[in-house]
């Protein structure tokens, strides 16, 4: 079996198959491993299900926990808490735990998905290179820009939402100590007339699991589609991106525009943004798909469904979307297109339902209609299903 795409979603994948009983290969078309994509990640049961099935230590070594859910007012006072058991990571400890859980020779970078062909017997995929490989199942895991979804709903696209998503990431102990008191242990927000940030704890790169922390932070902003979009989206050398703008790369203008507009922000929020040397862009979207199964083709994660990140659960689905597909594969005893078939309807509800719940958050965060103290939209099947009610990660139930 191929898996298209190593990033989360891909690696998730490949692990239940081969825990079906499949010889699984994965090809990423980026040349150098992933480990510096993305920042921080709120966890969810789904997301630690390996780890936990197979009693690895990973699932105490990739988190960071908060046990507060703040609201600060615009001045850095406390305008509303509670206690919480959420539970967060940085991509860069899930993506290295995973590569090492599936192992030498089955990830393969630099190798480029450029299209595939289908019969009765299985699937013919090709390479940028000029390379093909034959398999019996190919899982498309290749994100928001999938070319598998491309190739098979050409007329489907990501709908941009109208805002973008500042993020960056700091040390706990780079931040002053009223910023700190403030921070430390909790996930915080500040909701602001058209706009809101938060922040959240996550193990630093250098020593996942060892204690050290940053805190992970973000501020969207809504910018206007066209050409407002398409200025902030081009990088200081002329490169235009389409979904993010890496760290490093965002035009020194823009950083200035932002480091200005930071007093509109509580203090600690704004002493995180100012103390960020490379802060970064992702762009906000919708994408919904109507169909995930394919005859011995399907689609995974992003490539499918891209939820607002508002509830916080995209690599949740990425992981509930990889379970369930070993599951189904099991149930139909090698029957991959049965297995398909099966596995489906439930992914499709929980995509659609999970987009809806996430753009309506995301519509209200945006434009100021957002209650302070109100619960978080966190969640997979449901708002508050990614909390830790144990100390001990739990396998989820399911919805």
């Amino acid at each position: 079996m191929i898996v298209v795409g190593g990033s989360l979603g891909g690696l998730n994948a490949a692990l239940w198959l081969r825990d079906a009983g499949y010889e699984v290969e994965v090809f990423e078309r980026s040349p150098a491993p992933l480990e510096d994509r993305g920042v921080g990640i709120v966890l969810h049961p789904a997301t630690l299900r390996y780890f936990v099935v197979h009693g690895l230590p990973e699932r105490d070594q990739v988190g960071a926990r908060a046990d507060w859910f703040r609201y600060l007012r615009p001045d850095g006072g406390v305008a509303h808490q509670e206690a919480c058991r959420y539970r967060f990571t940085a991509y860069h400890a899930l993506y290295s735990a995973w590569v090492r859980c599936l192992g030498p020779g089955r990830y393969h970078l630099g190798r480029e998905c450029t299209g595939f062909e289908q019969d009765g017997r299985g699937v013919t995929v090709r390479f940028a290179g000029g390379e093909t490989e034959r398999c019996d199942l190919l899982v498309c895991a290749d994100g928001i820009n999938s070319t598998g979804r491309r190739q098979l709903l050409p007329e489907v696209r990501p709908r941009y939402a109208g805002y973008v998503a500042w993020r960056g990431a700091v040390a706990e102990e780079a931040l002053s100590p009223e910023s700190f008191a403030a921070l430390h242990g909790a996930i915080t927000y500040s909701i602001l007339p058209d706009s809101h940030a938060l922040a959240y704890p996550i193990p630093a790169e250098t020593a996942p699991g060892a204690g050290r922390r940053l805190i992970n932070w973000l501020w969207y902003r809504n910018v206007g589609a066209g050409a407002e979009l398409e200025d902030l989206l081009t990088t200081r050398t002329g490169e235009r991106f389409g979904s993010s703008v890496p760290p490093g790369l965002v035009q020194e203008r823009h950083l200035r525009r932002l480091r200005d507009q930071a007093v509109a922000l509580p203090p600690p929020f704004a002493e995180m943004l100012l103390t960020t040397d490379r802060p970064f862009i992702q762009v906000v979207f919708d994408l919904e798909v109507p169909r995930m199964a394919f005859g011995r083709v399907c689609l995974v994660g992003d490539a499918a469904f891209t939820a607002r990140p508002h509830a916080a659960a995209g690599t949740a689905k990425a992981a509930e979307n990889a379970w369930a597909l070993g599951a189904a594969l099991r149930a139909a005893d090698g029957d991959v297109v049965e297995a398909l078939r099966a596995w489906e309807p439930g992914q499709l509800a929980l995509g659609r339902a999970l987009v809806e719940r996430s753009r309506e958050a995301g519509e209200r965060l945006q434009s100021g209609r957002w209650t302070v103290g109100e619960p978080l939209a966190f969640g997979l099947y449901r708002s508050g299903d990614s909390t830790f009610d144990e100390d001990d990660p739990r396998t989820p139930a399911g919805p």
